[in-house]
């Protein structure tokens, strides 16, 4: 049987279950794209949802059949790490599926919402910068490889990453 999903607007209140999302998948999803090095100082950094982002009408959380969060993501227009933007240019944000529910729909649900919405406000064009272990889902949803990049996270900690790009 299919769970029925839920798609809405990311709320201020979500973010104690977006943290434990967060929390709980990154580790399962990431292990084995990543040396346990990387992994020990990035989670921490990376598994805390953004309150502006959950506020910001353009982050979504996908909910199942038993009202828990199985997915979250979104888009901005403001670049990550920076404070400009481009006209017509999104750039995804913070998407993740619950480890135990990946290749179950949520994912691509999720990215059918921040596409619509996107393109809904006149972006032409996401940027993405893909987690090593997501690139063949963003691949899949249509987004294309321009490559390999290091993300600086905070104090001093980097991920490897991919660029990707799709238009709308």
């Amino acid at each position: 049987m299919t769970e029925t999903l839920e798609i809405r607007p990311a709320r201020p209140d979500d973010l104690t279950e977006v943290d434990a999302l967060f929390a709980r998948s990154y580790p399962a999803l990431l292990k084995g794209h990543y040396p346990p090095s990387v992994l020990v100082t990035a989670i921490p950094l990376i598994a805390k949802a953004q309150p502006a982002l959950l506020a910001s009408g353009t982050y979504f959380v996908v909910i199942g059949d038993s009202g828990r969060i199985l997915g979250a993501g979104g888009w901005t227009g403001r670049n990550p790490g920076s404070d400009g933007a481009q006209r017509g240019i999104g750039h995804i944000r913070h998407v993740v599926t619950d480890h135990r529910a990946v290749r179950q729909g949520v994912g691509k649900a999720l990215m059918r919402e921040i596409t619509d919405s996107a393109g809904a406000h006149g972006v032409k064009r996401l940027d993405c910068l893909s987690t090593l272990m997501a690139v063949p889902f963003y691949g899949a949803c249509g987004f294309v490889e321009d490559g390999p990049v290091t993300v600086s996270l905070r104090q001093g900690v980097t991920l490897p990453a991919v660029r990707m790009h799709m238009w709308l």
